[in-house]
């Protein structure tokens, strides 16, 4: 949840880490649960905002929401904030289809699916926040009820950026965007530990660098190809494998 009148405070240097996946733009969502929102090309994302300060932490606001995606609990706000000002100078609604990020840029549309039901939205980002210990984004009432996560209060979910932003691209050709860090593939999940260890030695049979932990998050043992130091080889590695896991995606460390 946001606290507008914090956001002045500038300083320091900290990063949020984040996971990235390179997304289809230009289409509704559908999910195995159902599905809400559609996309709006005609909504352009910000280019970014200044850094702010939240009780000792600063955060800064990423200049493009190209490809952006991670895991992580959802929450909602309600009542207690609704008909107040949002991070980015709207009106907070309630039964609207917005959202809290912390880095996102505002109007930066996402798709976010409910881990534990299939069920996925699509909504805009136009506040700051949740400023708690794993959760990586505060839905309103309506976008939680239609992920069915109101008597719950929380829950995981996967968040996926829709659609670009004009003059970046994902850094192949000279000049563009590119990302660097630790990137993995994760190519499976499983209940069963055994099963993702079966996977992740099949994996290294054939050549691959491979690992598999698990996730207290989503009560997963995950099955992750790499790493690989950039955004670009981590894709590569993803298409490569692509027709064996088609479900594959690709996360930072």
């Amino acid at each position: 949840m946001s606290n507008s009148a914090a956001l002045g405070k500038i300083s320091g240097a900290s990063f949020l880490i984040f996971v990235l996946l390179l997304v289809c733009a230009g289409c509704s969502i559908t999910g195995q649960g159902g599905s809400h929102g559609v996309y709006d090309p005609t909504i352009k994302p910000s280019k970014g905002s200044k850094p702010y300060t939240i009780r000792g932490k600063t955060y800064y606001p990423l200049e493009s929401g190209v490809g952006f995606s991670e895991e992580g609990i959802a929450s909602w706000y309600g009542k207690d904030f609704h008909g107040k000002k949002t991070a980015n100078g709207e009106i907070y609604d309630m039964y609207g289809m917005t959202a809290a990020h912390k880095l996102l840029p505002f109007n930066t549309q996402v798709k976010v699916t409910n881990l534990r039901n299939g069920k996925s939205i699509i909504t805009r980002v136009n506040d700051r926040g949740p400023f708690v210990e794993k959760r990586v984004i505060d839905l309103s009432y309506t976008g939680a009820k239609n992920l069915g996560m109101i008597a719950t209060g929380t829950a995981p979910v996967r968040i996926e950026s829709i659609g670009a932003v004009k003059g970046i691209s994902r850094g192949k050709q000279a000049g563009t965007f590119e990302m660097r860090g630790t990137f993995y593939v994760q190519v499976g999940a499983f209940s069963q530990k055994q099963n993702a260890s079966r996977l992740a030695a099949g994996i290294k049979a054939k050549g691959r660098k491979a690992r598999y932990y698990y996730s207290d998050m989503v009560d997963f043992w995950r099955v992750q190809i790499g790493p690989y130091s950039t955004l670009n080889q981590a894709e590569d590695a993803r298409e490569a494998v692509l027709r064996e896991f088609p479900g594959s995606f690709v996360v930072a460390q």
